[in-house]
């Protein structure tokens, strides 16, 4: 029989755009007279989804709607979906921030949680002394608080100013002693929001190290928030992707990471043209473009050590010395990071079908998913496009190793990115 400790039934989430609280008080009495007839609250019945790409008609919006999923004791379960999905309002509830406008929650424990920077610290106390107030809240004595607390501060990393009042931290020290407080305090139910994200690398392994063991070894649950694809993989066994403010789908952690990278933005990691929309010139015809592996397999995510290769299938249409193949790179924002092509590679081509290969190193592009187009050039006598396509096909960067130790897969860290990259082609050859 399931040991269920966190249950939430059709909860959701009513916000009125530009205004604080409900609304007005015509709005309020409007309420008040439909509840003493016995009749529905009639804002319940209008609004808009939570897109946050549309204008909408409504001035009023659902951040949630029809939230149902219930977690087990001693489960890590990871939110994952796009910014304004609706994971923080959701985290907001759960920690009881919030109310929830309909639905209900029921939990079999008492609950922590870090949601931002500072929640829940007075920044006029002392390091120490908000420990003790933080352990008040979670309903702890001032004895099992004193139990703790040297732990808790070697955790942290702020000895030396834990006499000293929070609002002169940093924002990475706010965060080392939150979370510590959080986790060794021992709430049966932690909820952890991105704010990990602010922490150093070497905080980041420590922290998804404490999770698992508060999970493995405690038997604790853990609601864990993050973009870091890499931290939600290792550290969460079952998973949930929210998508404008409803559970779009939700099952064990590999399955839906898969699905969310492979939905989101449409992404694909091979692009393959018909005869009719194929980039092309009377000269040069792009025919397939696709990321690879070092194996030579279509792959979509790497670890961000993994060598990528971008594998292009082109035809050249008439005898030709004069092409140069190149590609240009943008981030998922559609920002342009960085432009590379062959060098020095003068190549007469006869008609046929050919394929070269563009090689990025590992440790060498920052986490995030990545969109490649490619192009072609002739620079004899005057410059030429012959084509610049825009149907971008994208791959996927998770930061950081994974490792596997007596204590199971550790997280290993980040690294940084390279700003003027020098790519490595292979040889065109004919196919």
């Amino acid at each position: 029989m399931k040991d269920i400790i966190l249950k939430a039934e059709n909860i959701s989430k009513q916000y009125r755009l530009g205004q604080v609280g409900t609304g007005t008080m015509a709005h309020d009495l409007n309420r008040w007279w439909h509840q003493v007839r016995g009749k529905e609250n009639p804002y319940l019945k209008i609004g808009d989804v939570n897109d946050r790409s549309t204008k909408g008609t409504s001035d009023y919006v659902w951040a949630l709607q029809d939230i149902n999923f219930e977690v087990e004791r001693g489960e890590i379960l990871g939110i994952i979906g796009k910014n304004g999905a609706g994971k923080s309002t959701l985290l907001k509830i759960l920690s009881r921030v919030t109310a929830p406008t309909t639905g209900s929650i029921k939990f079999g424990g008492r609950v922590a949680s870090l949601l931002e920077v500072g929640t829940g610290f007075n920044g006029e106390m002392t390091g120490r002394e908000n420990v003790y107030l933080n352990g008040a809240i979670l309903g702890m004595t001032k004895k099992e608080i004193t139990s703790k607390l040297d732990e808790i501060i070697e955790f942290s990393g702020c000895e030396r100013y834990i006499d000293t009042p929070v609002k002169r931290y940093s924002s990475g020290m706010y965060v080392r002693l939150a979370f510590a407080v959080a986790a060794f305090l021992e709430p049966e139910i932690l909820i952890v929001d991105e704010v990990l994200a602010v922490g150093d690398a070497e905080f980041q392994k420590k922290a998804i190290g404490k999770m698992q063991d508060i999970s493995q070894k405690g038997g604790r649950t853990v609601l864990f928030v993050s973009h870091n694809m890499a931290a939600v993989k290792q550290l969460c066994t079952r998973g949930i992707v929210m998508e404008n403010g409803r559970i779009a789908f939700e099952g064990k952690i590999d399955t839906i990471i898969d699905k969310y990278l492979n939905t989101d933005n449409n992404v694909s990691s091979i692009k393959k043209y018909t005869f009719n929309e194929a980039p092309s010139s009377e000269v040069i015809k792009l025919l397939e473009a696709e990321v690879i592996n070092d194996k030579s397999e279509n792959k979509l995510d790497f670890l961000i050590n993994e060598k990528i290769g971008i594998k292009i299938k082109f035809e050249i249409l008439m005898e030709t010395d004069d092409i140069i193949l190149g590609i240009n790179l943008y981030n998922n924002e559609e920002i342009h990071i960085l432009s590379s092509h062959q060098k020095n590679q003068i190549q007469n081509y006869n008609k046929g079908i050919y394929q070269t290969i563009v090689w990025f190193p590992g440790n060498f592009l920052s986490e995030g998913f990545h969109f490649c187009g490619v192009a072609a050039m002739s620079y004899k006598g005057f410059f030429r496009v012959h084509f610049h396509d825009i149907n971008k096909f994208s791959f996927n960067i998770i930061d950081g190793f994974v490792e596997n130790t007596a204590r199971g897969i550790v997280y290993k860290g980040k690294f940084p990115g390279v700003v003027r990259p020098i790519l490595e082609w292979d040889n065109v050859i004919a196919i």
